[in-house]
């Protein structure tokens, strides 16, 4: 099963700090029920795109968050920009190239809590064979003995990741930036075997 931990290691310290009712339990990211996303400059604008399918768990004791373990996969060719010829050149060697490294994975480190609901989130990203440290800012969302949402962001160079195609203009600047924008959402569920 594909895993995915982003957020889901959020949760881990979500539950103990906000005094969430719970138990040590595997959460599994529902989906259905969130959302992978991204954007990046082209031209002018920033062009909107995301992945169709990822899943994840954590598992962990709220008595000993630090204990716990996370990580998290991303299908590599169920990238969507909502136009197929660009999403066909997105999984293509220039970018994603799905066919030699057909999934992106996260691993957290360190979870921080800052003020209110806010956390930061370490760890691992791996996309095209390259491991960097990546950082999310997130957000607790609210939750109940069953369900957890939260939602997360960071911002990634492409081009740390062996990912250095673009376009030259005219004019002398280029198709597209560097820069990446990721956005994730995330509900998480207690898979029935362990609800109280």
């Amino acid at each position: 099963m594909r895993r995915l931990p982003f957020l889901a290691s959020l949760l881990v310290s979500i539950a103990l700090v906000t005094g969430v009712s719970a138990h040590a339990a595997t959460w599994v990211i529902d989906e259905n029920h969130s959302s992978v996303s991204f954007k990046v400059r082209h031209l002018f604008t920033k062009v909107p795109g995301g992945f169709l399918k990822f899943a994840g768990t954590v598992e962990y004791d709220p008595a000993k968050p630090e204990a716990g373990s996370v990580t998290v996969s991303i299908d590599a060719a169920s990238v969507n920009t909502r136009q197929e010829r660009r999403d066909k050149h997105l999984r293509s060697a220039d970018f994603f190239d799905v066919e030699s490294y057909p999934m992106l994975t996260f691993e957290s480190t360190k979870v921080v809590k800052g003020e209110g609901n806010a956390f930061t989130v370490e760890g691992n990203l791996t996309m095209r064979g390259v491991t960097k440290p990546v950082t999310l800012a997130a957000v607790y969302l609210g939750s109940n003995e069953r369900t957890a949402g939260f939602e997360a962001t960071t911002t990634v160079n492409r081009k740390d990741f062996d990912i250095s195609w673009n376009r030259t203009l005219d004019n002398g600047g280029v198709v597209l930036g560097d820069d990446v924008e990721i956005t994730i959402t995330i509900e998480a569920n207690v898979p029935e075997k362990t609800k109280s």
